[in-house]
């Protein structure tokens, strides 16, 4: 294995661990209040988490637009400007945090205008609600630290933050609720103390390792216009971008639903194989944000190069390895998740289409990491848009001819648009990275 190889696998596989973690955060919820008597604790906690999922997943910009400017100035080996973004982003993260806290309110009666549950269930997801926005200060500076480390060349400290996430937020979660007598307030509780034990541990292993460039830190010049406006206009770009996501993935999700039972389900377990692919697909995008920000910012054009094809040779292994997988064992994957033999059945007639995402998703996810470390966030937005665009305009041109089969037609063509669209875009990308003039 090459040296390129050996870069790309050491920021891959920590973040690829880190990506699979997430989700045991709500699943370790679900899995508590799931035997405490009534499925309203589960309704609760899972519209409490969704709305959680969305309100981070929208500010994820923070860790992306960190991760992609950083790398580029530790490249440059300007270090000065490295601590000031650590700075930057952390304040910046947890000052967002304070406004979610303080708009708690109207917040959740937003959330509840769109989403209709029980009363029972809505009593207990606003007291889950209540509880657990006190950990967004925690959780967006921890996105700033996370974009942070990632752009340092250094993603083994995220993988251990969320390892240990997890393992306070069952041990919390299990003693307050069972050694407490707590029920949904005792969940809460848990993922608080579970989000800022992971800041805590960001904050206390960056001045363990990296404290020797408090030497470098000037105040001065820490939030001046021509800084904030960089920043703030690269994290616009992904914001934007992520609310096109958002919109295409909630949506795919409703209009599973209005077509039944059967058919949401049948989407919901198809779409597992998506994300599965995907959580491995990030991790080789976190590599290329680190590493072709780190090529960009040194002007080395010639490592640059060769790590954007190391990376696409990545990932049309994963893209085949996982089309070989889902081929074989797809069906039993699908039986693994459920036993209702007509959603096993109905999946069927769907699953070329699940099979096929490896492949036409993979540019989008390498592409998305050399732009992210190019921070080249408006071609990014302009990929986005237009497959979202066309996601939507063949979905309503087709489902009344295809029904579910549009849908998902749509979904293939939404990734395969993102991919082209940047592999047009990229040319230009990489001949702006490399001029004289180009800085963060």
């Amino acid at each position: 294995m090459n040296r390129i190889d050996k870069q790309i696998l050491h920021i891959a596989l920590p973040s690829i661990v880190s990506n699979i973690t997430v989700p045991l955060l709500g699943l370790v919820d679900v899995t508590i209040v799931g035997h405490l008597g009534s499925a309203a604790y589960i309704g609760a906690i899972a519209v409490g988490g969704m709305l959680f999922n969305i309100i981070y997943w929208i500010f994820g910009f923070l860790r992306m637009g960190t991760s992609g400017m950083t790398s580029q100035l530790y490249g440059r080996r300007d270090l000065t400007e490295v601590t000031r973004m650590l700075a930057r982003a952390v304040g910046i993260g947890m000052a967002v945090g304070v406004c979610l806290v303080i708009l708690q309110v109207p917040i959740r009666e937003a959330a509840f205008q769109v989403i209709h549950p029980t009363d029972e269930v809505r009593r207990l997801a606003t007291t889950y609600f209540h509880i657990c926005i006190w950990g967004a200060p925690a959780m967006l500076g921890l996105y700033g630290l996370t974009g942070w480390y990632i752009g340092m060349q250094n993603s083994r400290i995220p993988m251990a933050i969320a390892i240990t996430q997890n393992v306070v937020n069952i041990v919390a979660s299990l003693a307050l609720v069972y050694g407490c007598g707590m029920k949904v307030e005792g969940v809460a509780l848990g993922t608080l103390i579970a989000q800022y034990a992971g800041f805590l541990m960001g904050a206390t292993l960056c001045m363990h390792h990296y404290g020797r460039l408090k030497t470098y830190f000037k105040q001065k010049g820490l939030w001046e216009r021509a800084a904030m406006r960089k920043f703030f206009s690269v994290n616009r770009d992904i914001f934007l971008r992520t609310l096109c996501l958002v919109a295409v993935t909630l949506f795919f999700t409703s209009a599973g639903a209005e077509q039944g039972e059967v058919v949401l389900a049948v989407n919901t377990l198809l779409m597992q194989l998506f994300t599965l692919y995907s959580y491995i697909m990030d991790g080789f995008a976190y590599a290329g944000e680190a590493l072709s920000g780190k090529y960009i910012g040194a002007q080395n054009r010639e490592q640059f190069g060769r790590t954007v094809k190391h990376l696409f040779a990545w990932g049309c292994g994963m893209a085949l390895l996982f089309t070989l997988a889902y081929a074989t064992g797809g069906n039993a994957f699908l039986n693994l998740l459920t036993d209702e033999a007509e959603v096993i059945a109905a999946a069927g007639s769907y699953f070329g289409w699940a099979l096929a995402i490896p492949v036409a998703g993979m540019a989008a996810f390498i592409w998305d990491g050399v732009f992210i470390g190019a921070t080249a966030t408006r071609g990014m937005l302009q990929s986005m848009a237009t497959a979202t665009v066309c996601f939507f305009l063949l979905y309503y041109g087709l489902h009344t001819l295809w029904g579910n089969h549009a849908l998902w037609g749509a979904f293939l063509v939404y990734l395969l648009m993102r991919g082209l669209m940047q592999t047009l875009l990229s040319r230009n990308v990489i001949r702006k990275a490399f001029t004289p003039s180009y800085s963060t």
